[in-house]
């Protein structure tokens, strides 16, 4: 017996009303191309990255999960996290090719596998595999054990059917509350013995790329998930719906509520962020015609717009350049104000000059709050 899905409220309907509209207005803005796509693309998957791993205690800064994502070496994070960081990305990009797969169907082997990329350099945690005992989790301040796993004979059952009610389970549910379910029965069945949490967000995310209205770096909630506050939230409402040990006959709506509020916001942060992308290049391909620069400066600048660093190599790549090309720009945009360079030789980067600062400025000014959609009025 698995956790089972809930009945939705009135409320929760109205919810899930709401982030369907923010969803059409994404896909109509995601159908025509935009010069911006790619970058903006990279930056959510980074911040996917970021919180996901950053829950699980490996912190990172936006930029350098932004390198790994570009398939570069990051300049500050340890080599322990940029393992746990490249292992996870790994995983998301495997589950966005998943996620537009004709032919696929939900495999313990699969979920497995996923497990393996993320952690497969933790060659003692037996990663792939199912764990071969007890597990226990406990309260890092006070060490008390906060949820015992099921026994580890019963593991691959669980497992079997879970697969078989992704397969074939609550089909007619929103893929919200499917995706919500499908992450905290496998967080509960506690399958390995370590990437357990990382694999069940995995796992949520998976479920939603599979319904394809929108590619897993729009509609992941992994972002809001590693928010501080939020990341208290979710580890609150998973010990209180989940209980101390397996207990599948409770009442699992709370839960289902929490995922329905993170994606109405982490939706309307996304909204939010391609809204700027448009206004942010318009207001830079203006700025640096008038200043008679090439028009591809402005990738350059929107680069260190969505994030707060950009290497040679990235510009190179995105921009399809000769080193000496992304050099001569780079330059020429520091000359004049516009980016501020760092470091020496392989580890030189460019932040946000005088003038990038200002523009960064006004948007953060006029950037409007997300809204609770549980609280009315």
């Amino acid at each position: 017996m698995l956790y089972a899905t809930p009945a939705l409220d009135s409320a929760d309907q109205q919810v899930l009303a709401e982030s369907g509209e923010i969803r059409r207005d994404l896909r109509h803005q995601l159908a025509e191309p935009h010069r911006w796509d790619g970058q903006l693309r990279r930056n959510l998957e980074a911040r996917a990255v970021q919180g996901s791993n950053s829950i699980e205690g490996y912190h990172a800064t936006l930029e350098d999960v932004e390198s790994v994502v570009a398939g570069e070496v990051p300049l500050e994070a340890s080599a322990q996290v940029s393992r746990e960081l490249v292992g996870y990305r790994q995983a998301l990009s495997y589950i966005q090719v998943l996620g537009c797969t004709r032919h696929f169907r939900y495999e313990a082997t699969l979920l497995h596998a996923l497990n393996f990329m993320m952690i497969g350099h933790h060659t003692g945690k037996a990663p792939g595999t199912p764990r071969p005992g007890c597990v226990f989790i406990r309260n890092g301040a006070t060490g008390e054990t906060v949820y015992e796993g099921p026994d580890a004979e019963r593991v691959p059952a669980l497992m079997d059917e879970l697969v078989t009610w992704l397969n074939e389970g609550d089909l007619d549910a929103h893929v919200y509350v499917r995706a919500a379910m499908a992450h905290l029965n496998l967080v509960k069945i506690h399958p390995w013995r370590d990437g357990n949490a990382r694999g069940s967000r995995a796992l949520q995310t998976l479920v939603l790329a599979r319904d394809g209205v929108l590619s897993p770096q729009f509609s992941s909630i992994e972002e809001w998930l590693g928010v501080s506050e939020n990341t208290v939230d979710y580890y609150r409402v998973l010990g209180d719906v989940g209980g101390r040990e397996w207990s599948p006959h409770r009442d699992t709506h709370s839960w289902v509520r929490f995922c329905l509020r993170a994606h109405h916001m982490q939706a309307q942060a996304v909204r939010q962020r391609l809204r700027e992308a448009a206004d942010v290049w318009c207001r830079l391909d203006e700025r640096i015609e008038a200043e008679g620069l090439h028009s591809r400066c402005v990738s350059a600048l929107y680069q260190v717009f969505v994030s707060r660093r950009l290497r040679r190599a990235t510009y190179q790549s995105d921009e399809v350049l000769s080193p000496g090309q992304a050099t001569r720009d780079l330059r020429e945009l520091a000359k004049r104000g516009w980016l501020a360079p760092y470091g020496e030789t392989k580890g030189r980067f460019y932040a946000p000059g005088p003038l990038m600062m200002e523009i960064r400025a006004d948007f953060e000014r006029r950037r409007e709050p997300l809204r609770d959609p549980y609280r009315r009025g």
